[in-house]
């Protein structure tokens, strides 16, 4: 257990199989509920990824800092949202391996506020015409 303490954590992002060191497997079916949450994030940082290109290369009207700064605001969520995503699903699979209570995470919240604040700004930026 100490050795495993002094891996570094992308050490143990990389290996999740050392997960399965920890208390005893959980039902099937909770492993694989997880890994739905998690499949369901990636397609979520897929979506903002491909969110913040598409502002950036189907919006050459609009003034070059709002479209740069709304490309790299979906951008920024998609890339939080792929990392955000292997890390809770370790913590679900450790948490389930020991019996404990999920972990719970203020992300989705943050998420969509930032999404929120991007879509309100790409609306004032179609109804006041700031393109070009």
């Amino acid at each position: 257990m100490a050795a495993e303490r002094q891996e570094g954590p992308l050490r143990r992002l990389l290996s999740p199989a050392r997960v399965t060191r920890e208390g005893k497997t959980p039902d099937y079916r909770f492993s694989l509920a997880n890994e739905r949450t998690f499949l369901a994030w990636l397609r979520t940082s897929l979506a903002l990824v491909g969110g913040g290109f598409a502002v950036d290369q189907f919006l050459p009207d609009l003034r070059w800092g709002w479209r740069v700064g709304l490309a790299l605001a979906l951008l920024g969520c998609g890339v939080l949202c792929a990392l955000r995503a292997v890390a809770h699903w370790l913590r679900c699979e450790r948490a389930m391996r020991r019996g404990e209570d999920l972990p719970v995470t203020r992300f989705p919240v943050l998420l969509g506020l930032v999404i929120a604040a991007v879509a309100v700004v790409m609306v004032v930026v179609v109804v006041f015409g700031l393109a070009g």
